[in-house]
């Protein structure tokens, strides 16, 4: 089985047993037919990441970004750029030094530490993030150099015009892991190996055509829009939790039915939808997400690499 059959299959049987997070299965028909068309879906932000220049630059760019895409349960705590999200902050961190010196080499990120990742991120060198974010980029520039001669375009040539292939390459490597346990049972999630894939595509990088078959990109802020909306039902205790402000633990029951309850929600709606794969409806709620009236209610916020 693909990986990112594994993943969905994964997430169905996790939403049927849920208890904490549950899929309003009434609702989805609806709310599938007033999301946007095709049309108006928002593209890459040309001002936060670098979408021009030689392939072998944008590449680097995002396959270093989705590296360190990860983080949300810190980013209350980080120094943001004004009027910017977490993610934002540090996707505009790396586009500046992109654009003033270009890409770190494959052995260069083998290199960096917590003090190098945070001058160019503008953070402090002793945030527990700083030094997470240098870990992935270490295991990073290792396979780059090590299993595609330092070359960034490696991995996609590798993938041969597969999504699903470049997706199966990353989760891999640690820098890409994202499993969970789950009543005795694993549960692949990926989230960046499969936003990496996308950002590729999105920035011309890559021609896969495969796309349709990527699952939505679980994280935490698409189970908030989902929950907001009326689609994802939180126990009112772990809506009380959240709310207070609480950590979600990560890799608990509580995180694991929040994701897996998003990736198959977006299943649902493909299903209700068909032009709106997967990949397209997270795009959607994703930038949903950063509306005023999500950003109002207190979203779930765990600490974990996964996203």
């Amino acid at each position: 089985m693909a990986l990112v059959d594994d993943i969905r299959d994964s997430a169905a049987w996790v939403a049927a047993q849920a208890t904490h997070v549950v899929v309003e299965h009434d609702a989805v028909a609806a709310y599938a037919a007033a999301l946007p068309p095709l049309g108006e879906l928002p593209g890459l932000d040309e001002e936060a990441h670098v979408v021009d220049g030689p392939a072998e630059l944008r590449a680097a760019f995002f396959l270093t970004l989705d590296a360190i895409n990860f983080g949300s349960g810190w980013f209350p705590t980080i120094r943001k750029r004004d009027g910017r999200s977490g993610y934002f902050t540090v996707a505009l961190g790396l586009r500046d030094r992109f654009r003033a010196r270009g890409a770190w080499s494959a052995a260069e990120l083998r290199a960096l530490d917590a003090a190098a990742v945070a001058e160019v991120l503008g953070q402090d060198p002793g945030h527990e993030l700083m030094a997470l974010f240098a870990r992935s980029l270490n295991d990073l520039g290792a396979h780059v150099e090590q299993e595609h001669g330092g070359r960034f375009l490696g991995p996609v040539e590798a993938a041969g015009g597969s999504a699903v292939a470049l997706v199966e390459l990353l989760a891999g490597w640690d820098c890409f892991a994202d499993r969970s346990p789950y009543d005795g049972r694993e549960i692949p999630l990926f989230k960046r190996a499969q936003v990496a894939a996308s950002d590729l595509s999105f920035a011309g990088v890559a021609a896969f055509g495969d796309l349709d078959r990527l699952t939505l990109f679980a994280d935490n802020l698409i189970p908030h829009v989902l929950r907001l909306d009326g689609i994802l039902r939180f126990e009112p205790a772990l809506v009380a939790r959240i709310e207070a402000g609480e950590l979600i633990a990560h890799d608990s029951p509580e995180e694991v039915e929040m994701r897996a309850g998003a990736i198959h929600v977006a299943e649902l709606i493909a299903a209700a939808r068909p032009e709106l794969t997967p990949q397209l409806v997270d795009q959607t709620l994703w930038t949903r997400g950063g509306g005023a009236r999500y950003k109002a209610v207190p979203r779930p916020r765990s600490r974990s690499t996964a996203y």
